[in-house]
């Protein structure tokens, strides 16, 4: 099942594992001073050790780089507390929880976690805490630096009038498209034949038959069942309402919902723990199949109505809206939006597969044969059309054709010369001391030598 979720960087798997090393064999001494605060010779070991863990090795000296990067953290850390900036419990802890459950994800259980990383889960948990809120306070302090960066179509042009030619980006070729789908006819033997398999896993659980984690791992089709189910400390907002709706009033650990249907197929669900407006689930989700003759069906249904849009019977636009079954378009005009960007442009990676192999051979204005083709958002099999409505070849970018592009680097790059400034600022502010043999460096801010001499 898809759970929506909060826009949190991705760590990769091996983010942390250099910090489940303990500081043996390292002998510690001072590097850095900033403010009040020490950065050691061990604290610059242990992140360069996760940097090469992550294959994200600096390009130049690491004992430059890395406490550089340590002390401006260390100045963004202290603003947060002068702007009483405090992470939020609830958004850290969900995203904690997103982490964890993508390592037990790729590493198989909870025991591999803890043998990996060599410590307790809950000692994990609380590290990876420091680190999500360490990260949400830079964010925000940066955010509120920028949060008044505006541009307007002359900011653009100059901008745009001042990049060097080599500077200037290749967007490669984009297109827009227009789809119709229609979901196939599902037998209701079928559906019940799920729900059948469901209510027997319910029963067995109930009656201390069976583990519901065991028969997760088993038989649950959600990305979940690797983890038994589990699907980490979630809000109520976390979930589609119907799955929300039952899941947050579940009472009782030891006992499985009824069967809860949603857009991504049917589920049962088991309560773990509460905490606070959070809870932590198992569930089981089986989706009903659709067979090859449903499918052949739904195929010539939209062929038929294909035909009927090139005879000019009736427009793309209209059947999408009165026909198509795609939530996300039927309003729209059936146009696709890049999730990704937000626009309706999209570059042919980013269409699902089989909407880019038929839209590869199109010509603006052609639409396609009815096709079979998995819904990205849901996992399931539907049938459909699309529209080739518009083809932009690739080419540097240009104000007509890429204005948005464009407005976003300038805007990009104001709030990284306000990052800059403010940090520049604050170093020619805060007493740094930069110990003998760290200080042979070529900074990637000015300030640091001369800050030295003051507290």
């Amino acid at each position: 099942m898809k759970i929506k979720t909060l826009g949190i960087a991705a760590m990769a798997l091996t983010a942390v594992a250099a910090l489940a090393q303990t500081k043996t064999n390292i002998i510690d001494e001072v590097a850095w001073v900033v403010g009040d605060e020490a950065i050691f010779r061990s604290d610059v070991e242990e992140h360069y050790a996760q940097m090469r863990s992550e294959g994200d090795v600096p390009q130049g000296n690491p004992f430059c780089i890395i406490p550089e990067k340590l002390a401006v953290e260390k100045l963004y850390l202290h603003q947060a507390k002068l702007d009483t900036i405090e992470p939020p419990a609830a958004q850290v802890s969900n995203a904690v929880e997103k982490r964890i459950n993508f390592f037990i994800a790729n590493l198989g259980s909870r025991e591999k976690l803890e043998e990996y990383f060599r410590k307790p889960l809950p000692q994990l948990r609380e590290q990876l805490t420091e680190v999500m809120q360490t990260q949400y306070i830079i964010e925000q302090v940066q955010s509120s630096l920028t949060k008044n960066v505006k541009s307007t179509p002359a900011d653009v042009r100059k901008y745009f009038d001042r990049l060097p030619e080599d500077s200037i980006p290749y967007v490669p070729m984009q297109v827009e498209a227009q789809i119709i789908t229609i979901n196939p006819v599902i037998p209701q033997q079928e559906i019940e034949d799920v729900k059948a398999r469901l209510r027997d896993y319910s029963d067995r659980v109930n009656r201390g038959e069976a583990d519901f984690h065991t028969l997760a791992i088993m038989y649950s089709e959600d990305g979940s069942s690797m983890q038994g189910g589990e699907l980490g400390f979630r809000s109520r907002a976390d979930f589609v309402p119907e799955f929300s709706a039952v899941a947050f009033n579940l009472s009782d650990p030891k006992k499985v919902s009824r069967i809860v249907e949603t857009e991504y197929g049917f589920h049962i669900i088991q309560l773990i723990e509460k905490r606070g407006d959070q809870a932590n689930f198992r569930h089981i989700l089986l989706t009903p199949k659709v067979n090859s003759q449903d499918l052949s069906t739904a195929v010539n249904r939209l062929d038929s109505l294909r035909k009927e849009i090139v005879a000019d019977k009736f427009s793309f636009e209209e059947a999408a809206r009165f026909i198509s079954q795609d939530k996300d378009t039927r309003n729209n005009k059936g146009i696709m939006v890049n999730q990704k960007t937000g626009s309706s442009r999209f570059e042919m990676q980013d269409l699902p597969p089989e909407v880019a192999r038929h839209i590869e051979t199109m010509k603006e204005g052609d639409i396609s044969e009815a096709f079979v083709m998995k819904d990205p958002a849901r996992n399931k099999d539907v049938v459909a059309v699309v529209k080739l409505s518009k083809r932009i070849d690739g080419h540097r970018a240009n104000l007509s054709d890429d204005f948005n592009r464009l407005k976003e680097m300038y805007e990009a790059s104001r709030k990284d010369e306000i990052i800059r400034d403010w940090v520049e600022n604050k170093i020619k502010n805060t007493y740094v001391r930069i110990e003998e043999g760290w200080n042979d460096c070529d900074f990637q801010y000015k300030g640091w030598a001369g800050s030295s001499a003051r507290r």
